[in-house]
Order: C-alpha cells, then sequence, then structure tokens
C-alpha cells in the first residue's frame, strides 16, 4: 500500500523541483493545496504553516516576508550550527548553571536549555559567544513568542500615536496591555516611555 502524501510532501516535492529559486509563498500553496485535492478530494489544512515548519526545521531559507528558498548546501550546512556537547558544556558552566534570564537552575527544580542567541533561523553560528543558558521556561518564551516583541512594539507606536491624537480610550486602552508586559516580565528590553 503506497503512503499517503502528506502537505509537508508535497511541500518539500514543490521545492526540491525549483532548488535555488526564490518562490512567493502563494503560487506553492496554490500548488500544494491543488495537488492535495486532486489525491485526497480534500482541501488540505494550513499549509502555510508547514511552509513556515520547514523554514524553522532548517530545509528552507526565508529570503524575506512570503518568499522561501530550497537550497541543499544551506539545509546541510544548518546541521553545523547546533551546539557540540563540548560548547554546552562549556556554555552551562560559563553562566553557572543558571537561567541568564531569571537566575534559576538545575538546584531549583529548572530544566536548562543550552540556547542560540541569535537563531540558527536567522543565521546565528554555533560558536560559544552565540551561547547562552536559559530555564525551559524562557527558552519557549524566546522560540515561541517572539512576536510578542512584534506585537509590544505595536502597541508602543500606537499608544504614541493615540497619545498625539489625545484619545484618551485608546491611550488608556494601550497603558493597560503594555503595563501586563511589564508585570509578566515579557520584554522587558524593549522600553515603553510612559
Amino acid at each position: 500500500m503506497k503512503k499517503k502524501k502528506s502537505i509537508k510532501d508535497l511541500l518539500i516535492e514543490y521545492f526540491k523541483a525549483h532548488p535555488k529559486e526564490d518562490m512567493p509563498h502563494g503560487p506553492v500553496v496554490d500548488w500544494v493545496e491543488a495537488r492535495y485535492k486532486r489525491l485526497y478530494k480534500k482541501k488540505p489544512r494550513d499549509t502555510w504553516r508547514s511552509i513556515r515548519n520547514l523554514h524553522e526545521i532548517g530545509f528552507l531559507v526565508k529570503v524575506k516576508k512570503g518568499i522561501y528558498r530550497y537550497d541543499p548546501r544551506a539545509v546541510n550546512q544548518r546541521k553545523l550550527e547546533d551546539f557540540a556537547p563540548e560548547q554546552k558544556k562549556f556554555i552551562l558552566k560559563r553562566d553557572g548553571y543558571k537561567c541568564v534570564r531569571c537566575g534559576r537552575g538545575k538546584k531549583d527544580g529548572v530544566e536548562l536549555h543550552v540556547d542560540h542567541i541569535k537563531s540558527k533561523y536567522e543565521g546565528g553560528k554555533a560558536i560559544v559567544e552565540n551561547g547562552q543558558t536559559l530555564c525551559a521556561q524562557h527558552n519557549f518564551i524566546k522560540r515561541h513568542l517572539k512576536q510578542t516583541e512584534t506585537g509590544k512594539k505595536m502597541f508602543i507606536r500606537l499608544y504614541e500615536l493615540a497619545k498625539s491624537e489625545k484619545n484618551k480610550e485608546l491611550v488608556d486602552f494601550c497603558s493597560d496591555v503594555l503595563k501586563d508586559y511589564e508585570k509578566h516580565n515579557i520584554n522587558c528590553h524593549i522600553v515603553w516611555e510612559k
């Protein structure tokens, strides 16, 4: 019996047929969805998320927003950007076996991770200068909630605009949201000037 092709399988097939080409998101999604529909008589779900996932795991290079490229050399190079065990030991020891964000460590019952300061997805290298110790919680926040930086910046801009237009209701709303960022210690490196 033939294995059912997943959305990811179809995407890989498409990108491998177009190596080193900058491929806009739209036509790729259209091709995959049409092919999937022909094969299984139903529309696939979240094709764009599968493209993003292929980028996150290093299969695709993100050229710019909505444009991806499959480069076999980049895929092979990506595997080299994981920290070696010796590097991990060095980084953990250098950081005192504690999360650089909250200061908690194994003695506090916290799982520690060695993290790329500049992520692999953004071209960060596996060198000790680009490594840091994070607890599992802060690593999760950094990896999965990076969009909170964009969100906080957006609310700061909206707050400033509302202030300049003397829109008290919107100022109060943005102020409440930004206070929650501070209250929960999220993206505190982005300064909100009240």
